[in-house]
């Protein structure tokens, strides 16, 4: 039995689109993850390890697309890279230098295990 596969709708809220840079991030982002991620547009489908494939997609601003995963950490990665479509790949704001992605749901607030 295969592992299921998770989708969500992103859209591409920077100017520039999914350029060289954003390609880049989200490419890192992925390999943070062990499951399988794609990105589609319309019927035509690509890996999000692969920064030359997802620059094919050619998606400008305002592109609506489809991320799918499949694997152990598939929810987690669904999450952390609609994160950064949600944040226009941190071209909206001034820091740009921000991580890939967050994988492994870290937090600034202490532990909370119990005692």
């Amino acid at each position: 039995m295969s592992a299921p596969i998770h989708e969500r709708s992103v859209r591409v809220v920077n100017r520039q689109g999914l350029h060289a840079r954003p390609a880049d991030l989200l490419v890192r982002c992925a390999s943070e993850f062990q499951c399988q991620i794609f990105l589609q547009k319309g019927s035509e489908k690509v890996d999000c390890r692969s920064i030359l494939s997802l620059l094919t997609l050619g998606a400008t601003e305002g592109t609506d697309l489809t991320v799918s995963a499949q694997g152990q950490d598939a929810e987690q990665a669904l999450e952390a890279v609609g994160r950064l479509f949600d944040l226009g790949f941190h071209e909206l704001d001034e820091n740009s230098g921000s991580p890939a992605c967050s994988a492994g749901g870290t937090s600034d607030s202490p532990d909370q295990s119990p005692s």
